[in-house]
């Protein structure tokens, strides 16, 4: 399995990960520790099987010149039957049209493509609780209704993920490639 994920500035990954330990101190979500060297991140793709080597070169060609894309979360939400708890951030034009931008050039990669992340589908999220108990999603989310506040940030870097097959519990899924934005 491979992911394409937007990686935030410095500030507002820290300020997640933040969140992510509050979760686990107070033992309500071990989401961090779920994923081994997990960062902060939104999803813009995600594909079953990949010609790594041919996408890579594509995504070093396609966002040499792209730039940083601001971006705001001010929303809580959950994914129903997932007990999955998230940060939304706020729907922009430079936003979706980025998304939707990736997946013409990548049209090709498509058909093995989880439609979830395809265009006209995609609910851009970044996790901050997974696959917990209704009870801990509630406790979860009333933590995070009273400790967050809008948080503002940038998006500044584009990194392809592989799962990597082991035998601990833990999913890993190392980044393999990885290009900045330009900074606006």
């Amino acid at each position: 399995m491979y992911w394409i994920i937007g990686l935030f500035d410095d500030e507002t990954e820290e300020t997640i990960k933040k969140i992510w330990e509050e979760l686990s101190v107070n033992s309500i979500s071990f989401y961090s520790d779920e994923v081994k060297d997990a960062r902060p991140h939104i999803t813009f793709g995600s594909y079953y099987n990949l010609n790594k080597h041919e996408y890579i070169k594509m995504m070093d060609d396609y966002y040499d010149d792209k730039q940083s894309i601001k971006i705001t979360f001010n929303t809580l939400g959950s994914f129903l039957n997932y007990q999955t708890l998230f940060l939304a951030p706020t729907i922009t034009n430079e936003l979706i049209t980025f998304h939707s931008n990736h997946h013409k050039y990548f049209e090709k990669f498509n058909s093995n493509a989880n439609e979830y992340y395809l265009p006209d589908q995609w609910i851009p999220h970044c996790t901050l609780a997974n696959k917990i108990s209704p009870e801990k999603l509630s406790e979860a989310f009333n933590y995070c209704l009273k400790r967050n506040h809008t948080i503002h940030g940038s998006i500044n870097e584009i990194a392809l993920l592989e799962s990597v097959e082991n035998t601990t519990p833990n999913l890993e899924a190392p980044i393999i490639f990885s290009k900045p934005l330009k900074l606006l």
